[in-house]
């Protein structure tokens, strides 16, 4: 019998070819695999060839856990995910795996924010307190990259907490809100500004910060959302594109 479903599920579009996939890892480090780790890396990566859902590397602290771990994702040459159970674990995590893995992308995902306050009832008082936060500019800024890094490499490792099971959306939705602008094409100028409001951008001739977007004559300089200090120039000639180019975002001066 058919599952209902199934049949009543639309049909997923097919995913975006990965614009920098097949880039290798290489691990970096003056040390080779010691007593059991050539044991535990060579029976790990065997477990993951053939698919099996959960394995285990028991050791005590400071036996080389991690070495072996990324020895493993050398090895299977996979992209991986470090769940940690807060941030306090997971940033040494992330400064070791930025050490082994230089020439690779090796991105951190936690929650963004410094300061949560849930909303809150007193009955005492009859006192409602509102929900309050605030975001870290640059752990949102890391977020961005790692999503980012997902869905155009192959060479990601993301170091994470547990705040990454709440979903940020499907990959087709996520990819669906991307456009492609390729030098030579034609496009209208305000059509590519209507697509970057609708993912979110802010246009700000003034104040140009990260995550917006502003005009100078033909050309339209963006500040990507996973991006620190560097924008893009959109370079138009009426409605042709010229060229697209890095500069950066605090002298204006081109970088690539």
């Amino acid at each position: 019998m058919p599952d209902a479903l199934t049949d009543t599920a639309p049909p997923r579009p097919a995913r975006r070819a990965k614009l920098e996939g097949g880039k290798r890892f290489v691990m970096h480090t003056p040390f080779e695999p010691a007593g059991d780790q050539p044991t535990a890396i060579a029976e790990l990566g065997a477990g993951i060839e053939g698919k099996e859902r959960d394995q285990g590397l028991l050791g005590a602290t400071g036996t080389g856990k991690t070495f072996t771990m990324a020895k493993v994702i050398e090895e299977t040459q996979r992209p991986a995910i470090i769940l940690a159970p807060n941030k306090t674990i997971a940033a040494p995590l992330y400064g070791e795996m930025t050490g082994f893995f230089p020439d690779n992308h090796v991105e951190y995902f936690v929650s963004f924010d410094d300061y949560y306050q849930p909303e809150a009832y007193v009955p005492r008082t009859d006192t409602f307190i509102e929900k309050e936060s605030q975001i870290n500019e640059q752990i949102d800024r890391m977020r961005h990259s790692a999503t980012r890094a997902l869905l155009e490499r192959d060479d990601v490792i993301i170091v994470a907490s547990v705040s990454c099971i709440y979903g940020i959306g499907s990959p087709e939705t996520y990819t669906a809100m991307t456009q492609d602008l390729e030098v030579g094409k034609e496009y209208d100028q305000r059509a590519v500004m209507r697509d970057l409001v609708a993912q979110q951008y802010k246009r700000n001739d003034a104040a140009f910060a990260r995550g917006s977007f502003r005009v100078r004559g033909d050309s339209l300089e963006v500040w990507p959302s996973h991006l620190e200090d560097r924008g893009w120039r959109i370079s138009c000639f009426g409605e042709e594109l010229e060229s697209i180019t890095e500069f950066d975002t605090l002298t204006g001066a081109k970088t690539d």
